[in-house]
């Protein structure tokens, strides 16, 4: 009788904590979608414009917003940081550049200090492949993670554009364009400068029909696409001849829609 009392206790408690790990899971579950911030990504296909800047600070949704700037791809070129301060001048926003070729003995702060204080985070082309690598050996491609998931408005064009998505092609290599893995943020494949470079379009119109990437988005140089939560907002454009397309396959075929532009940035 002694023992099945023991027994009878030991169950009982076991009913309560798993109980009170449900409850605590659904009431975090419930947190969370209702305080939870709108991911927001937003990817042009060319390179920054003061257009471009001034719609990054509209998605902040903020006044005097601080923006930074991250340029790894060119390895931090001085005349690309040059270019974006100088696009940036005159607009209400605070500019910010986030380097990684740093020291311990110069950097008082962390990536994650820096880049999780910032409104907006906006990345620079170059080559994807020399920028991917970097940010996974400093641990940037979390820190950006956490941006994400914060609501930090992400940004960018061409290897900027193509590093939040699943994959895509790239000139990063020598000789041959060639397929490049991005962040995933967006769970599709990207192509940047649609129109404007002609190799890009037939050869990422092979690689998904052979499979080897994902239906995925197209950006003309001069178009951009507003992503929320993973999930095609709108489309963009500096002009009416720029265009964000949807590629996939269909009944066995490339299929390409055109996605309207619903605003033209000025």
């Amino acid at each position: 009788m002694y023992y099945w009392f023991l027994n009878y206790l030991t169950m009982k408690k076991i009913i309560f904590v798993l109980l009170f790990m449900a409850t605590s899971i659904a009431a975090g579950a419930q947190d969370n979608t209702q305080s939870g911030a709108t991911r927001t990504i937003f990817a042009y296909g060319g390179g920054f414009t003061k257009e471009f800047m001034r719609y990054v600070i509209k998605l902040t949704k903020k006044d005097n917003p601080k923006i930074c700037f991250m340029g790894a791809a060119t390895g931090d070129n001085p005349a690309t940081i040059t270019a974006w301060y100088a696009v940036c001048e005159d607009l209400p926003m605070r500019p910010y550049v986030q380097k990684v070729y740093v020291a311990s003995y110069t950097e008082t702060k962390t990536f994650e200090d820096n880049l999780l204080s910032m409104d907006a985070i906006v990345v620079g082309g170059g080559n994807t492949l020399n920028m991917m690598a970097i940010w996974k050996a400093q641990g940037i491609d979390t820190v950006l993670r956490k941006a994400y998931d914060k609501g930090i408005i992400l940004s960018g064009g061409s290897a900027g554009s193509l590093c939040w998505f699943q994959g895509g092609t790239t000139d990063s290599r020598p000789k041959d364009l060639s397929i490049v893995h991005g962040l995933g943020f967006i769970p599709t494949s990207h192509c940047p400068h649609y129109h404007s470079e002609l190799l890009r379009k037939p050869l990422y119109f092979d690689n998904i029909l052979k499979g080897k990437l994902s239906p995925g988005y197209a950006i003309d140089d001069k178009a951009g696409i507003v992503f929320e939560n993973e999930k095609y907002v709108k489309s963009v454009a500096l002009d009416d001849k720029n265009n964000t397309y949807y590629v996939s396959v269909v009944n066995g075929q490339v299929d390409e829609k055109l996605l309207p532009v619903t605003e033209i940035l000025k």
